[in-house]
């Protein structure tokens, strides 16, 4: 089954709500391929191996969450980025990228999908009543101590992730936000949680999980992000009958 591209995109935009976020990056079609699309390639950020396997599938559309065009990066479309977009070109595959909506998403999104992996329990977004929340939190179903959490996050996600220990006191109460999202964890202390989890860790995020006493745990921007765009790929599948593949271009960052 195929569908024309502006219709797969009314679709998504429909799903993911881009206007109700002030993003970094535009979400949404970043560069305009064939007018159908029947194939998707999914996977986490465009790069050129991600571009290639695109290709080489033949696909119509290369669905992710880091795309191009962010603010701040330099403007030309030279070096990288022009080998990038031309080969997108070349081969008639449109380029659609979700940053933040896909983050947020409460049924397919990158924090909704990790809290489901991580089997949490009552998973939610810490502000409810935001559309736009970031951080999720949720209870486990048992209290563990970090480290047993440190290894539970290791077994789901096939990396070990870096624990920086905020005291002697289980876990029970978890927070969380995928990818480069340290600096959340003065947000997740005060909502009384014992354990705070995101992608990065930066140099202040050591000192703040020790002086607010919660345990913080960094599991990598890659491995925690790879989960919304496959959900989003797979609904696309399910509901419009589109062939999908995701594609996991290893990262260990």
């Amino acid at each position: 089954m195929s569908l024309p591209l502006y219709e797969l995109l009314d679709l998504l935009n429909a799903e993911l709500k881009p206007a109700q976020f002030s993003d970094y990056c535009p979400n949404g079609l970043q560069v305009e391929g064939a007018g159908r699309v029947e194939k998707v390639v999914t996977g986490v950020t465009a790069s050129q191996a991600l571009i290639d396997a695109a290709i080489e599938r033949q696909a119509d559309l290369l669905l992710v969450h880091h795309g191009f065009f962010w603010k701040g990066e330099s403007a030309p479309i030279v070096g990288i980025k022009q080998r990038r977009i031309k080969a997108l070109l070349e081969h008639g595959i449109s380029l659609v990228a979700y940053h933040l909506p896909l983050d947020a998403h409460p049924v397919l999104g990158n924090n909704a999908q990790l809290g489901r992996l991580l089997g949490v329990n009552k998973a939610s977004p810490i502000s409810a009543d935001d559309p736009s929340s970031l951080v999720w939190m949720g209870e486990l179903e048992r209290p563990c101590s970090a480290p047993e959490m440190q290894r539970l996050l290791e077994a789901k996600l096939g990396r070990e992730p870096q624990l920086i220990s905020g005291g002697s006191h289980e876990v029970k109460r978890v927070a969380w936000c995928t990818g480069a999202a340290q600096g959340y964890i003065d947000q997740a202390a005060l909502a009384g949680v014992d354990c705070f989890i995101s992608g990065e860790i930066s140099e202040p995020t050591v000192h703040s999980a020790r002086e607010l006493g919660i345990h913080y745990l960094a599991a990598g921007h890659h491995a925690t992000e790879r989960y919304g765009v496959k959900a989003l790929g797979e609904w696309l599948a399910q509901t419009q009958g589109l062939d999908h593949t995701f594609v996991d271009i290893d990262n260990p960052v």
